[in-house]
């Protein structure tokens, strides 16, 4: 490589392991490591695809891309196939190897959709740790249309690296949902055991209060406790469901069912395909539809709630409706409340859209799309 005399490959891959040791966000990860290793090598262009088990990739890195490659927001890196990513699906790309062309800067170049910069070949190396993999680290720089053996293996390093950081986040990510699970479980057993109890007994004290007083304002005063009581248990009692949603373990619908039971409302029910979610989109569901069915009991006007569930290979598409009282909605404004924003904002964390249609007399419906 252009500065291999400079900086020995250990020095290279020193500094690309301290970066990857330090990052825990993906992207950022990646986006760092990937500047770094051009620029200790000499290199200019790189991206960083990431595939899925079912082969579809995402681009989650890229550096110094030619103006054909970054057209329409990098459209031609975002969808489509090329040799390398077929390769890797098929089971064939299992080490670092050159591509003879780029596939993806070939069509941009026949489409005319930008200058290529004098790129037109790159080298292409598996993110694996083990027997796991998770993408693909691509590398070029203008006019090279080779890369000899040494910069192969150079490069297979660095890739086993990001693998293996890959790994670590992933499995960092996962100890802490589970461990986020547990200490929500541990509140809500708190909460149960120690608040809710004590609203119960206030309660109980304040209806005996009320039955043994023979003065009317004392009466009243219990009265006003007791109703005090039973509103701050119903809300415990919602509280406590957010915490830890029981019943989700037997598939969401139920949960939903029961927590509109709870709230009082009468809700109907209806899925289209097979309801089997990965947990973090499962969980966002969850509590989106938690909120829109605590919106139709707080503001709606109305007992009457309906949630769809679509599910394909492609998304799942998620619709809270109610035939209740609506409100003004105009779109070109922020969402009027914290519990809509926080919907929406759980909905695009996992690249979905989040769309909202109400009016006045008309009622309110929500439709959350995720993509698979």
């Amino acid at each position: 490589m252009q500065k291999g005399s400079v900086q020995s490959e250990i020095s290279i891959l020193k500094e690309i392991a301290e970066l990857l040791n330090e990052g825990t966000e993906i992207d950022c990860v990646l986006s760092q490591v990937l500047k770094k290793l051009l620029h200790v090598t000499g290199l200019q262009t790189g991206w960083i695809f990431l595939i899925d088990d079912e082969g579809k990739h995402v681009m989650a890195a890229s550096e110094s891309l030619p103006p054909a490659l970054t057209f329409n927001h990098c459209a031609k890196m975002k969808e489509g196939h090329c040799w390398c990513v077929n390769r890797y699906r098929d089971g064939r790309l299992d080490k670092a190897t050159n591509i003879i062309e780029c596939q993806r800067i070939e069509t941009a170049i026949l489409e005319k959709t930008g200058d290529h910069a004098g790129l037109t070949h790159h080298a292409t190396v598996p993110l694996r740790a083990g027997y796991e993999r998770f993408g693909l680290l691509n590398i070029g720089s203008p006019n090279k249309t080779h890369f000899n053996q040494e910069e192969l293996n150079l490069l297979e390093a660095v890739a086993f690296q990001i693998g293996t950081a890959l790994k670590r986040i992933k499995l960092t990510l996962r100890e802490q949902e589970t461990m986020l699970i547990t200490e929500r479980n541990r509140l809500a057993r708190d909460l149960h055991d120690s608040v809710n109890q004590l609203l119960f007994s206030l309660s109980l004290t304040a209806r005996a209060g009320e039955e043994l007083s023979e003065s009317t304002e004392v009466k009243q005063t219990f009265s006003y406790m007791q109703d005090l009581a039973q509103e701050a248990l119903g809300e415990m009692r919602a509280l406590i469901w957010q915490l830890r949603p029981q019943g989700l373990e037997n598939g969401l619908l139920s949960a939903f069912c029961g927590y509109a039971d709870m709230l009082g409302l009468d809700l109907k029910t209806k899925v289209d395909g097979v309801a089997a979610f990965p947990g973090n989109v499962e969980e966002a569901l969850w509590r989106i539809g938690q909120e829109a069915l605590a919106n139709c009991k707080k503001h709606a006007q109305t007992r009457h709630a309906f949630i769809k569930l679509s599910i394909t290979d492609t998304a799942t598409t998620m619709a809270v409706s109610d035939n209740g009282c609506g409100f003004h909605y105009d779109e070109s404004q922020e969402l009027p409340s914290f519990g809509l924003r926080s919907m929406k904002s759980r909905t695009e964390a996992l690249g979905g859209t989040f769309n909202l249609a109400s009016k006045l007399g008309g009622g309110t419906e929500i439709i959350i799309h995720i993509p698979s």
